[in-house]
């Protein structure tokens, strides 16, 4: 079946705005769809009408502690859940300061730009990196976008600064405690062996862990394999998703193709939004 648990709009770092990707996801008639923004849920207040045939999921992608890279995607979850609604908007804040200190880095470098242009620039959606990139390549600072990314914002470059990040232990509790379900995203983007993967899975599960994205846009098939054994083992519903940015991650086309027998545990657990039923 053609499903995708895992994008991003224009509420977080993507290029789409929450209606175009649903329409975008209708148009390569995905049947399972999901937006998981970056640490927010205000992509769920910009839908308007789902297509038809669509069956939307309310989706988020929360930041976790970790030394390297751990995201804990949540489904399915009440988007007017306080406690939730407070953390999330609690890290929104802490990155609009991020962006002020990232900017006077850059003036130290030579690179002028104000908070005013950056607002303008991102026309109303969250400001990020990409907005960033936008401007530093139409003042000339850089020649691409993907130049402004590979020598100055990308992790570990000069103008990149890291955000707040929750507890992993809390990011669940927020998530279960929403009604949702939380789920692992790319584990391969830990960093972790087999051997500690599995370590830190166990212990994710004992927070609250519900499912793993085995299917991933960049995994591949023994990465697969050894996420389905996973699942299998600590009893884990397997997701999938693309991770789709538009044109800030060009090599990534939304929606996957997944033999149903993977997602049905997980597919029984929701309680999507139709266009049929609007």
């Amino acid at each position: 079946m053609f499903v995708d648990f895992h994008s991003h709009t224009t509420a977080s770092d993507g290029s789409f705005t929450p209606q175009e990707i649903l329409e975008h996801a209708s148009e390569k008639a995905i049947k399972y769809f999901s937006i998981t923004d970056h640490d927010t849920i205000d992509a769920l207040e910009q839908i308007g009408k789902i297509p038809p045939n669509l069956f939307f999921v309310n989706g988020v992608e929360i930041s976790a502690e970790f030394p390297k890279t751990l995201h804990i995607l949540g489904y399915d979850f009440d988007p007017d859940h306080n406690e939730l609604k407070k953390n999330l908007a609690e890290l929104q804040n802490f990155r609009k300061n991020r962006n002020v200190k990232m900017l006077k880095n850059m003036a130290e470098f030579g690179f002028y730009i104000s908070l005013e242009e950056l607002e303008e620039e991102a026309k109303g959606e969250l400001v990020g990196r990409p907005h960033f990139a936008n401007l530093m390549t139409k003042k000339g600072y850089v020649s691409s976008y993907q130049e402004a990314f590979d020598l100055y914002l990308d992790k570990g470059k000069p103008f990149y600064l890291n955000k707040k990040r929750l507890d992993p232990k809390i990011a669940i509790e927020l998530i279960l405690d929403a009604g949702g379900i939380p789920v692992i995203a790319h584990p391969y983007q830990t960093k972790l062996n087999n051997a500690d993967l599995e370590i830190l899975i166990a212990e994710l599960k004992n927070y609250g862990l519900m499912g793993i994205e085995a299917f991933y846009s960049q995994h591949d098939e023994k990465q697969i394999a050894q996420y389905l054994n996973y699942a299998k083992k600590y009893e884990l519903l397997v997701t999938a998703g693309s991770d789709f940015h538009g044109k800030n991650k060009p090599h990534i086309q939304l929606g996957m193709e997944v033999e149903e027998k993977y997602l049905e545990k997980f597919l029984r657990k929701l309680k999507p939004r139709s266009g049929e039923n609007e």
